[in-house]
């Protein structure tokens, strides 16, 4: 088991194998990877990322830029080994065409990221068009009829489309979809300062307070969870020294460094032309001792290692 020295057990790698995507969001802050860099090729991936299990991570999430838009994503996929889950965060626009395949080579879920239900405002959100969305829409219908599930609505929230929360539930419960599919609603991250504009999160979590059930806090970043309206209601918070405490994340970029934390790059690793499996699992482990929570301080003050 890897634990850092902050005393957070590692439990999950999120591995971006792209920086490239077909849509260009307002609020892309690309998975916290610098400009360049050739991406990692299918075997690079693979002798990288199957190192983890060995060392007790047994979680991994395939992320982008946009994954699918990798001819040998599929590939990618079948290539993991010894993982007791395989998901993958995508846009969802490719990925209805793509899902069987996907569940075959091993997927066992996706998180599908969906901002807005109005054409015009998710055209503005994402730069795709009413055909996007509607490929968005069979791709989540797809992802449930399969069973790459529980599957999660990423909303990131901002203040032109926070009052589509219910929208969203309206739709799930229209669907019949409520057991299969989490609305995730995440806080912006202002990494690269370009849309600054941030939702009413006061708002947001007095509702939920007031009108749904508070079912339980994950482990995972101490993200709450609520039942409103018979759906899972899930918030990421990431700007809070909670969620730091709870960060049991390791990511490696599409072009091979691992990063000990989302917000930072430098305290980052290179892998980039590593051959063997013991340089490659003792950068894993000096990447680990370099982390600390973003919100240092405030968690040094309010929490103690016990708690973690």
């Amino acid at each position: 088991m890897l634990i850092d020295p902050y005393g957070r057990k590692i439990r999950s790698l999120r591995a971006s194998i792209t920086k490239r995507c077909n849509l260009n969001c307002i609020y892309c802050h690309m998975d916290g990877q610098l400009a360049g860099g050739e991406e990692l090729s299918l075997d690079e991936i693979k002798r990288i990322c199957n190192i983890f299990p060995r060392l007790g991570v047994k979680k991994i999430r395939i992320s982008g830029g946009e994954p699918l838009v990798r001819k040998d994503c599929v590939d990618i996929i079948a290539g993991l080994k010894n993982f007791d889950e395989i998901s993958m965060t995508t846009n969802g626009v490719f990925l209805a065409d793509k899902a069987e395949d996907l569940k075959q080579a091993g997927l066992k879920r996706v998180n599908i990221s969906i901002d807005s239900l109005k054409d015009d405002l998710y055209s503005r959100i994402t730069g795709g068009d009413r055909k996007t969305l509607l490929y968005v829409k069979d791709s989540l219908e797809k992802a449930v009829e399969i069973g790459l599930t529980p599957v999660k609505i990423n909303m990131v929230v901002l203040d032109i489309n926070q009052e589509e929360i219910h929208d969203f539930i309206d739709y799930i419960l229209k669907k019949g979809l409520q057991k299969e599919v989490i609305l995730q609603l995440i806080e912006l991250i202002d990494i690269r300062k370009k849309y600054p504009d941030q939702a009413d999160w006061k708002k947001i979590e007095a509702f939920l307070n007031n009108n749904g059930i508070l079912i339980g806090v994950r482990k995972t970043h101490n993200r709450k969870k609520y039942l409103y309206r018979g759906v899972e209601v899930e918030l990421v918070r990431p700007i809070d020294a909670k969620f730091c405490m709870g960060c049991s994340r390791l990511r490696l970029t599409a072009d091979g460094f691992l990063k000990p934390c989302l917000l930072r790059n430098d305290n980052i690793v290179d892998l980039k032309g590593c051959s063997s499996e013991e340089e490659i699992e003792r950068l894993v482990k000096v990447a680990v001792a370099r982390r600390e929570p973003y919100y240092k301080g405030v968690v040094k003050k309010h929490f103690s290692i016990n708690d973690l």
